[in-house]
């Protein structure tokens, strides 16, 4: 009969979430470190833990830091089915050591250059597969806030610069594939809409099928890893409703050096799990 573990100790996960945290530490400061080595080192202060075990828990530290509105470390994919107790062990690390809301501030602010990708149609990837562990939006009970104020998630989603050359990285991929497909007329056509015209569009870019019919991209860039939420206003999900079949999400993420990319074809609300994160407010 296999073994159940036991839960985890509140020393066991307090001594993850600052392992945890030294690794994002360096990560946020370019800085190379080894993960292999940080779970060893980690597991010899721990109850006989796994190292299976110890990814888990590093991937949940991971799931909270994104209910935060707080970069992650892309090598641990956010898991849900964390404890209780590791939320405030999170929260407290962060109360306790601000200078990470500093760090957080100038990296969610910092906008690279356009990378340069010699292979633009081998950046496509498969969408992220749901987290099967995540509570419903019904039942996920109450969000929780980072310490510090800010959802810096948003705020890097909000950069317009940040915006605009991930737009440009995405038209160079759209004309990389229409010449490809031996379109270079249509590929001349693109027309980057959110300049042209303005948010009023719903849209960002107009490209095209290599038949010239129509394909409507809205663009979201992130630095961060394929699991970071990204934002949508009311007029750009109405749009993705009312011109589904023409209509394209590109998810541009790890847009540092090595950038990757998903699309979601079609009205977002039967793509995505929405949850408001803004709400009007007026007196009755």
């Amino acid at each position: 009969m296999k073994k159940i573990a036991n839960a985890w100790s509140k020393l066991e996960v307090e001594a993850a979430v600052e392992d945890y945290f030294s690794m994002l530490r360096l990560e946020l400061r370019s800085q190379t470190y080894n993960k292999s080595q940080h779970r060893r080192t980690l597991r010899e202060c721990l109850d006989h833990r796994t190292d299976g075990s110890v990814e888990l828990k590093h991937q949940n530290i991971s799931a909270v830091l994104l209910e935060m509105g707080i970069p992650y470390i892309d090598g641990y994919k956010p898991r849900s089915n964390y404890q209780q107790k590791l939320v405030p062990a999170v929260a407290d690390y962060l109360t306790n050591n601000p200078e990470f809301q500093t760090l957080f501030e100038v990296d969610a602010t910092k906008v690279p250059p356009v990378p340069t990708v010699e292979d633009f149609i081998n950046i496509m990837e498969a969408p992220p597969k749901p987290d099967r562990d995540k509570p419903s939006i019904v039942s996920e009970g109450k969000t929780i806030y980072n310490p510090g104020g800010v959802n810096y998630l948003e705020r890097e989603a909000a950069n317009q610069i940040l915006g605009d050359a991930g737009e440009q990285f995405v038209i160079n991929f759209e004309r990389a594939r229409l010449i490809h497909a031996g379109k270079e007329s249509l590929a001349d056509k693109i027309e980057q809409v959110s300049v042209t015209v303005g948010p009023s569009a719903g849209f960002d870019i107009l490209s095209y099928e290599d038949n010239g019919v129509d394909r409507y991209i809205e663009a979201k860039t992130t630095k961060y890893g394929k699991n970071t939420p990204f934002f949508v206003t009311p007029n750009e999900l109405q749009f993705s409703q009312d011109n589904a079949p023409n209509y394209f999400l590109y998810r541009i993420f790890k847009f540092r050096a090595e950038p990757r990319a998903f699309t979601l074809r079609g009205h977002l609300r039967n793509q995505c799990t929405l949850k408001p994160s803004v709400y009007r407010a007026h007196v009755e």
